[in-house]
């Protein structure tokens, strides 16, 4: 296990009803004039919203509002909402919403005290000071509302690309399983795809021994195998939407990451399938993440042949690790099948004719090295054939 340093403030009010509690943990942590950033009719429909608001209002916190964030959340209401925050005097975000608007509310964070483009944060340039951010979490998926992560699609040239800062780890997230259960089965599944790939990044590693987090992954990838047919099957399941909730975030607030060497290779090559296509990130993930998997399968056949028993239940060859593996990687792709998600290009309406700009731009698109993947370096040529895997 390598050395780290590990870093996750967030004060996390997990169950029913705790929504209404907003206004009280908004003033805890010092927000008196409040954004409400938000995406689409769901929230407002549902009444979420309204129930929000009313806990601001009972707080005595100002507010001001802006709605409209789309999956893959776009630069163009970034910029918007930065301006309203300058305007308004916002001293506190409040993220409504999945890991999109969640995403959103950290970029226009950064941005507000940025004198420059806060785009220049997804290029290289380091964030140092941002808007404190809450979040009321509707969507199990990207696990925005414990980390330090933020990932906003730029509109000119569709560049998706994402940054990091302990900075935009929330103050506070609720997290109500309740709030999940109106969500469409596909939505439900590109959300668990999502979680999993999230673990997935983590544990193929080069990093010897660290048991602790291989175990920990292991253990949330058997919970998402194991909760997800379930929410699926019964929408109302809550205690399957609990686990779910609470496997997400710990999914991604790298406490599963910690002392170990983490890939990304396989988000690297989706964000330039939903940058282009626009598909929802989880249905990019399952497909690209078995073609990466078989890719990739011999540069450590044990470690693949270990998930494969230690998730899936495949019965370990000693003599051929490898078939192993690939009974393993098998059996991934027919657990997405099983919840609906895509598993080829046609299906994600993704174009075999487009591989050598999506190849490229991934390795070299915003000033790439030409090179994509922490632990398994890929270049274009290895980019290419993985996208052809997909086909």
């Amino acid at each position: 296990m390598e050395n780290f340093t590990f870093f996750s403030p967030t004060y996390f009010v997990f169950g029913k009803g705790e929504e209404n509690n907003t206004g009280a943990l908004i003033k805890r942590f010092g927000g008196s004039r409040v954004l409400i950033h938000y995406g689409g009719g769901s929230v407002v429909r549902s009444g979420l919203l309204d129930r929000v608001k009313s806990s601001l209002e009972k707080e005595d916190i100002t507010y001001v509002e802006l709605g409209g964030v789309m999956p893959n959340p776009r630069s163009g209401l970034v910029y918007e909402g930065i301006k309203l925050c300058r305007r308004e005097n916002v001293d506190f975000i409040l993220a409504v919403g999945g890991g999109s608007t969640i995403d959103s509310a950290k970029a226009i964070a950064g941005g507000v005290p940025y004198d420059g483009d806060f785009w220049d944060h997804h290029t290289g340039t380091p964030i140092q000071a941002a808007l404190p951010i809450g979040t009321v979490l509707t969507i199990a998926s990207a696990g925005s509302e414990g980390s330090p992560n933020c990932v906003i699609t730029k509109e000119e040239g569709m560049l998706k690309r994402g940054t990091k800062t302990d900075l935009f780890r929330p103050k506070f997230s609720i997290l109500n399983p309740e709030l999940t259960c109106t969500l469409p089965a596909y939505q439900t599944a590109c959300g668990a795809t999502d979680i999993m790939a999230h673990l997935l990044e983590r544990y193929f590693t080069d990093t010897k021994d660290v048991e602790v987090t291989d175990r920990l992954i292991e253990g949330l990838l058997l919970t998402m195998v194991s909760e997800t047919p379930k929410a699926i099957a019964d929408p109302n399941d809550y205690q399957a939407r609990a686990n779910i909730m609470w496997a997400g975030m710990l999914a991604h607030n790298n406490v599963c990451g910690v002392g170990r060497n983490q890939d990304w290779g396989s988000h690297k090559l989706e964000h330039e399938l939903s940058g282009l296509y626009d598909c929802a990130h989880g249905a990019g993930l399952a497909v690209v993440f078995p073609a990466w998997m078989t890719y990739n399968m011999n540069y450590d056949v044990q470690r693949f042949a270990r998930l494969a028993t230690n998730v899936f239940g495949c019965p370990m060859n000693e003599e051929h690790p490898e078939e192993t593996a690939k009974a393993g990687i098998e059996a991934f792709r027919k657990f997405l099948v099983s919840i609906g998600m895509p598993i080829t290009f046609e299906q994600l309406e993704a174009k075999e004719e487009d591989i050598e700009y999506l190849a490229h731009t991934c390795c070299y698109g915003n000033g790439g090295s030409g090179k994509v993947g922490g632990v398994i370096a890929l270049d274009e040529e290895a980019v290419k054939a993985i996208y052809r895997l997909m086909l």
